[in-house]
């Protein structure tokens, strides 16, 4: 099964979610789905990272985290294509209100 999903397209944690999920999502609602995936994306990783710490805990870290963190990495991708294709802007880009002159 683990083969299975390095063959699809959007990655390996593409099989358990599903690609048309965000098509009724407007912009903000994407900003807002991206900021939790991401947040929950550096989460996973600190602990995946601290797992990797000692022997075992790198084993145990890939059971535990790794599919968790493929299935949001997928979904990041998902989103992505969905705010370009409605052109949504996903981060912030400040402007200033002043000219420069």
């Amino acid at each position: 099964m683990a083969l299975a999903g390095c063959g699809l397209g959007n990655g390996p944690g593409s099989w358990m979610v599903d690609p048309g999920r965000y098509e009724v999502y407007h912009c903000n609602d994407l900003v807002t789905r991206w900021k939790q995936l991401t947040d929950r994306e550096k989460e996973l990783r600190a602990l995946m990272d601290k797992a990797s710490q000692s022997g075992a805990g790198a084993v145990i870290g890939t059971v535990a985290y790794r599919t968790d963190y493929e299935s949001v990495l997928t979904e990041e991708k998902l989103v992505q294509r969905e705010a370009a294709g409605k052109n949504c802007e996903l981060t912030k880009t400040f402007q200033s209100d002043q000219l420069i002159r």
